[in-house]
């Protein structure tokens, strides 16, 4: 727990916290859930996946109707871990890219982003893998709660916004998808990336802030996935995030993955923080409790590492201190972008509200520092791409931009990891 780290009933942050337990009562949950649920659902989910998706994509789309009609999009919102997806043929990426595109025909096209070459001396026999760390928005708070006052309310349709959504992960075809503020995972990403090869796990915020909009698709959380062809799953935990003993909102997944080709063993954690200000020791009281959490995974840190996640925390906050002097010997990767590799990006999220103007750098790759080195990571966009109104956008689905780092294991890990 960070020093000086103190509880108190006047701290503005834990009267919020006691009026989001108050309000999250089971009469609560269950009128923001189940009913709004009920009406945005259709009788045939897979009607309103064929048809939003465009004329051209039937054919690719129309064999979700067995997964969207027996999936847990019916069943009780508390399940954990997504239950093996029914055998589907699978869908050609390069297919499901095109299908995307056309989709997307009438906006701008997708920026360019280059990756930067950042391998070292360490040598790999073995193919990298490729993490991707993603904010996506969730769709209920883009439509509904944060007031992104420059984005035109036509940028922000589901109908095209996946779309958007689906080609930034397939142009970069992650072996690892790190994704937070999903609240469409189980009658899109689930049934998708599944059969683009993928296992997922899903774990949503108890009290998700989406469940207070009309019409919503559920809650929103965190989601892991990994190509199953390229690793298999050997333990899996997932996290609500403490704060002085307290249960937050907040959660995090860790899974422990074996590496096919090398035998290697490694642990990769997804995580959403506390976001506003005001609350910077409350993130730093639930970032402790996740580094306790892989503490404890890990074995000590004999396993290694790598932390995705929105911290909703610049570099100057003692939650980012805590990650960056912890016992884990983690590293952030995208420092290594920076002429000296010490600084973080300038931004990793910019956006226009009603509050005014926000350019913050709260997403972060962590990583065994000497388990594992960074061979490139995806640059970022620049101020003339993202342009005068910011994110979102037509030409870009979040407010926050997609982190990719290629990493390879250290053929001999120096002393402790």
């Amino acid at each position: 727990m960070p020093k000086g780290f103190s509880f108190s009933l006047q701290s503005s942050w834990c009267c919020s916290f006691w009026v989001d337990i108050l309000r999250s009562t089971e009469e609560r949950f269950s009128k923001l859930y189940y009913q709004p649920r009920r009406k945005s659902l259709p009788l045939d989910p897979c009607i309103q996946i064929v048809c939003s998706m465009g004329h051209g994509t039937s054919r690719l789309y129309s064999a979700l109707a067995k997964t969207l009609n027996s999936s847990t999009a019916s069943q009780h919102p508390e399940y954990l871990v997504s239950p093996d997806p029914e055998h589907l043929e699978p869908i050609d990426p390069k297919e499901l890219l095109e299908e995307c595109r056309a989709v997307l025909h009438t906006r701008p096209p997708r920026f360019q982003r280059d990756f930067v070459d950042l391998r070292t001396d360490h040598p790999s026999s073995h193919p990298p893998i490729r993490v991707m760390q993603w904010n996506i928005l969730a769709q209920a708070l883009g439509e509904g709660k944060d007031n992104f006052v420059q984005c035109p309310v036509e940028a922000l349709k589901w109908e095209e916004r996946k779309c958007l959504i689906l080609e930034e992960i397939l142009a970069y075809q992650p072996d690892i998808l790190c994704l937070q503020e999903v609240d469409h995972y189980f009658d899109t990403f689930q049934p998708l990336l599944s059969r683009l090869g993928y296992q997922g796990t899903f774990f949503p915020k108890p009290w998700s802030p989406c469940l207070d909009v009309e019409h919503n698709n559920g809650p929103d959380g965190c989601a892991l996935f990994f190509l199953q062809n390229r690793f298999k799953l050997v333990n899996s935990a997932n996290i609500r995030l403490t704060a002085m003993t307290l249960k937050t909102n907040q959660v995090a997944i860790a899974q422990t993955l074996e590496c096919k080709e090398s035998s290697r063993q490694f642990c990769i954690a997804v995580t959403h923080l506390k976001a506003r200000t005001g609350w910077e020791r409350f993130r730093s009281a639930q970032g402790c409790d996740l580094l306790q959490n892989l503490q404890n995974i890990t074995q000590g840190a004999k396993i290694p590492l790598i932390i995705c996640g929105d911290f909703n925390a610049e570099p100057t906050e003692e939650v980012y201190k805590h990650f960056a002097s912890s016992s884990l010997n983690l590293n952030s990767a995208y420092k290594l972008l920076s002429a000296d590799g010490q600084s973080e990006p300038p931004y990793t999220t910019w956006k226009i509200r009603t509050s005014g103007e926000c350019r913050h750098t709260l997403d972060y790759i962590w990583y065994s520092k000497h388990a594992l080195s960074v061979r490139s990571a995806l640059d970022l966009l620049t101020e003339e791409q993202i342009g005068p109104n910011r994110l979102p956008s037509f030409n870009y689905p979040s407010d926050h931009l997609s982190l990719v780092c290629d990493f390879s294991f250290n053929e001999e890990p120096d002393g402790l990891l």
